[in-house]
C-alpha cells in the first residue's frame, strides 16, 4: 500500500489510505438500477453491498423527466437537467419520419461535461458505451452506438466511432478475445454484453490508468423491460452486473491504484411493472391534427418515452391546436383520464424538461404510453418500463460510493442525479458549473 508521511510535533506518523489523494474516479451505471438491489440481500450484489457497508449509499436518487437512459446519463456527467444540457429524450423529436437514430453524438450536449473538465485539468478519460459519447473528448473511447434499423450487430458502428481507431482491435487482442456478432449486444438470455463492457473497462484501467472512467452496464434494463421489476432473467442480470463491478475492483488492484481510486455506482432510472398501453396519437388522428407524419403533415403530435409523452406543435404559436388537444384529453372518460396526468408548460420548466414541448402526459403506474397512430387507443401490455414523472419511489435509481475520500458507513437520504457531477468534480479537483450539490456527509 502506498503511504504518505507527515510531521506533527516532531513525530513522524503514517496517514491512512482514506486520507490519500483521489487520483482516479470510476463511474459505473447499471441501466435500470434500483436501491433494493443493494438494500435487499436476495439480489446477490455482494460486491456492491461490500461497497455500501464500507462507503456510502443513498436511499434513493431522483432522476429527470423523462426518466429514460440518455437524458439521465447526460445529467449525471453535466450536473444539469435536460432543458440545459439538450438531451431531451433517448431519440430526438423529428418532424417527419423517424430516422431511428438516438442522441449518439456528443456534439448534441449544450454544456460542458466531466469529460471536458478532466481534459481542462490535463487529465485523461476512458469510456465504454456511455450514452451520447460518439466524438466525446475521451482519450480511450468505446462509445454507445449501433446501426439504424433491425440489425443487432453493433461491432462495425462501434469500431468506426472508437478512438483512437486502434483501440477496438487492441481491446480484442488483450481483453475480450475476438468479438462475434452476439458478443457485444443483448440477445436471447445472455449477459455477455455486461461481461465484455467490464473486461474492456478493466483493460483500459490497468493499461492506461485514466483519471476518469465511465462504464455503462445495460443488461439489467433489457430484462426488466421483458419481465418487469422481478424475474429470473432480471435477477441473473443484476448478479451479472455485480460480477462486472468485481472485475473493475480487481483491475484497480492489478493496476496498483485501488488506494487512490473512488468508485461510484449509480443508475439512470428505476422500473415500473406495466399492464396497459395508452396511445394518445390515435386521438389526434381522429381529431384531424395528424394526417401523415412521414410527410410532415400534422399540427400536433406526442413524442413518447415509455411512461410519458410530450406534445409538440408544428407551429409553436398554434394555440388553437394546443387548446384542441387539451379539450380532447379533458373529455375522455374518467377511467381513461386516470391513466395519466397532464404536466403543463410551467411544470415542465420547473423540472427542467424539453423546452420545446407544449405539455406532457405522465402515465400512472402500470401504464405505458405508445406512439402509434393506428389501432386501439388502449391495449394490454406486460413487462416493465420507465420514463415516468419522477415523483414516486419505484422510478428512483440508486447510488453507492466507495474508496478514498468517501465517508464510511454513511446512509444518505434521497439525492438527485444532478448531485453526482459535483461530487466527482470535487474528488478530482475539477472545475464544473452544475445545478447540483454535494450531499452532506458524503465526502471526508
Amino acid at each position: 500500500m502506498k503511504r504518505l508521511y507527515a510531521f506533527a510535533g516532531g513525530l513522524l506518523f503514517t496517514l491512512s489510505a482514506a486520507a490519500q489523494q483521489v487520483n482516479h474516479v470510476v463511474l459505473i451505471t447499471i441501466d435500470g438500477f434500483r436501491p433494493d438491489f443493494y438494500q435487499d440481500a436476495s439480489w446477490s450484489m455482494n460486491n456492491l453491498r461490500m461497497m455500501k457497508d464500507s462507503g456510502a449509499a443513498a436511499e434513493g436518487v431522483n432522476c429527470v423527466f423523462p426518466s429514460v437512459t440518455y437524458p439521465d446519463h447526460t445529467t449525471i456527467i453535466t450536473g444539469v437537467k435536460p432543458a440545459k444540457h439538450g438531451i431531451y429524450y433517448n431519440a430526438p423529436f423529428e418532424e417527419g419520419k423517424a430516422s431511428g437514430e438516438w442522441y449518439f453524438y456528443y456534439k448534441a450536449i449544450k454544456v460542458p461535461t466531466l469529460y471536458d473538465a478532466v481534459h481542462a485539468a490535463g487529465k485523461t478519460n476512458a469510456n465504454v458505451i456511455w450514452p451520447v459519447s460518439v466524438g466525446a473528448p475521451v482519450d480511450y473511447n468505446i462509445p454507445d452506438v449501433w446501426p439504424v434499423g433491425k440489425k443487432t450487430d453493433r461491432r462495425d458502428a462501434t469500431a468506426a466511432a472508437t478512438t483512437p481507431a486502434s483501440l477496438w482491435e487492441e481491446i480484442q487482442e488483450n481483453a475480450t478475445g475476438k468479438l462475434g456478432p452476439e458478443d457485444f449486444t443483448m440477445v436471447r438470455e445472455e449477459l455477455t454484453m455486461d461481461e465484455n463492457v467490464a473486461r474492456m473497462g478493466a483493460y483500459m484501467i490497468t493499461k492506461y490508468k485514466p483519471a476518469f472512467t465511465t462504464l455503462h452496464l445495460a443488461c439489467t434494463d433489457h430484462y426488466e423491460h421483458m419481465q418487469g421489476r422481478d424475474g429470473l432473467l432480471v435477477r441473473k442480470a443484476v448478479a451479472g452486473a455485480d460480477r462486472a463491478i468485481g472485475t473493475i475492483l480487481e483491475a484497480l488492484i492489478r493496476a496498483g491504484i485501488k488506494d487512490s481510486t473512488a468508485i461510484i455506482v449509480t443508475g439512470d432510472h428505476g422500473f415500473v411493472d406495466i399492464r396497459q398501453s395508452f396511445s394518445p396519437n390515435v386521438l389526434l388522428v381522429e381529431a384531424g391534427l395528424i394526417k401523415n407524419i412521414d410527410k410532415g403533415d400534422w399540427k400536433a403530435r406526442f413524442h413518447t418515452s415509455g411512461g410519458s409523452a410530450f406534445l409538440h406543435l408544428k407551429d409553436r404559436n398554434d394555440t388553437q391546436s394546443l387548446e384542441k388537444v387539451k379539450e380532447i384529453l379533458a373529455h375522455l372518460p374518467a377511467e381513461q383520464q386516470q391513466m395519466f396526468k397532464v404536466i403543463d408548460r410551467k411544470q415542465l420548466e420547473a423540472v427542467g424538461a424539453d423546452p420545446n414541448a407544449a405539455l406532457a402526459l405522465a402515465a400512472a403506474k402500470g401504464v405505458t404510453i405508445g406512439g402509434g397512430v393506428k389501432g386501439a387507443l388502449i391495449k394490454d401490455a406486460k413487462g416493465g418500463t420507465h420514463g415516468y414523472y419522477p415523483d414516486f419511489k419505484e422510478i428512483q435509481t440508486g447510488f453507492v460510493a466507495y474508496g478514498p475520500g468517501i465517508a464510511q458507513g454513511k446512509n444518505l437520504k434521497d439525492i438527485d442525479l444532478t448531485d453526482i457531477a459535483p461530487v466527482i468534480a470535487k474528488l478530482l479537483g475539477l472545475k464544473l458549473d452544475t445545478d447540483g450539490h454535494i450531499p452532506a456527509g458524503l465526502l471526508k
